[in-house]
């Protein structure tokens, strides 16, 4: 197996995951670290034992480097996927891949010139319930799918925003909550009913209103490939991270994410199915420990390029292509057809 070496761009939060993932794998090893911070990605790269850049372009000429994780603001995603494909490395980005429709094609037109593969990480899909209820999905006791829904209800101080001030900016961010903490359900909701073929929605800001232009709430009713409707409701409002609460209606029976648990509920009867894993204080509690997963099935697929398990450009575009969508109908007030 070849021995591959890692770069990470990025020392905020999220980073951590991808250290102690690629801790975690054989063939692995974490060769730098960028951050535009020099004294603390400094700091950080001592710890890692790892070389340190303070210009991702200059991490980008060593060319033993062949993988590059990206772990920045949206409005760098773009920019650095193209910069390292175009330097032959492979490139794991965190979500959004972009922040626009336009952005998913020119990536996508990046990946097909390309030597590197780009794995994107949608690390929900791989939650112990998520397996577990597409499982459930595809063995077809549960009957026709009728509809899903999902409530997503979080909270974001004003220190979240004015910390980090490309939060909550169309510009930096492209947009608020849809973009970044609901876009993994929403992504959940299409891959569980096969995509989705029109949509409205509504957004809005309130009780975040001094501190985003962009939305703090959102609701949306969509129609899925499959034929079931869904209901979503989302808002960075409340006063603590619940639990997401997600529930499939189908002919035959109902299955219901709740406290990060699975039910299923037949005949009158509640079963419990599985439960996802507790955080490993790496990870923050909402996201989950699918990381690991995520990381680990794109290095699958570079050291064994007939294993591709991984989020690609095409994967990663859907839940974006819906945000679109939502933020489009609230403005048109009208329902919008996702193909169009």
């Amino acid at each position: 197996m070849k021995m591959l070496n890692a770069a990470i761009i990025g020392g905020g939060a999220i980073h951590r995951c991808h250290v102690n993932a690629l801790r975690q794998m054989p063939g692995v090893t974490l060769r730098a670290l960028v951050d535009i911070d020099s004294e603390a990605g400094l700091k950080l790269a001592m710890t890692y034992h790892c070389r340190f850049y303070q210009d991702y372009r200059e991490m980008l000429l060593d060319e033993e480097i062949d993988v590059v994780h990206i772990c920045t603001p949206h409005f760098e995603h773009k920019k650095m996927i193209l910069a390292a494909l175009a330097a032959g490395k492979h490139v794991f980005c965190e979500k959004p891949v972009g922040m626009s429709g336009s952005d998913v094609a020119e990536i996508n037109e990046a990946v097909e010139n390309a030597s590197g593969k780009l794995g994107v990480c949608y690390q929900n899909r791989l939650n112990p319930t998520s397996q577990r209820i597409r499982h459930e999905l595809a063995d077809g006791s549960s009957g026709t799918m009728l509809s899903i829904k999902a409530v997503l209800t979080w909270s974001r101080a004003g220190s979240y925003y004015t910390q980090s001030p490309w939060r909550g900016r169309f510009a930096t961010e492209g947009g608020s909550l849809l973009i970044n903490q609901a876009i993994h359900t929403l992504d959940l909701m299409q891959w569980f009913a096969g995509g989705v073929t029109r949509l409205k929605g509504v957004v809005d800001c309130g009780e975040l209103a001094e501190l985003t232009e962009a939305e703090d709430s959102a609701m949306a009713t969509l129609h899925f490939t499959n034929g079931a409707r869904g209901l979503f409701y989302a808002s960075n409002c409340h006063t603590t991270d619940s639990p997401l609460l997600l529930e499939i209606h189908c002919e035959n029976s109902t299955l219901q994410l709740c406290d990060n648990a699975l039910w299923r509920i037949r005949n009158g009867e509640r079963t419990k199915l599985v439960s996802d894993a507790s955080p490993d204080g790496i990870a923050k509690s909402y996201w989950g420990q699918g990381h690991q997963h995520a990381i680990s099935s794109f290095y699958t697929a570079l050291h064994h390029p007939g294993k591709a398990n991984y989020i690609d450009i095409h994967e990663a575009g859907k839940s974006l292509k819906i945000v679109e969508a939502i933020y489009r109908s609230s403005q048109m007030r009208q329902w919008i057809d996702i193909n169009r």
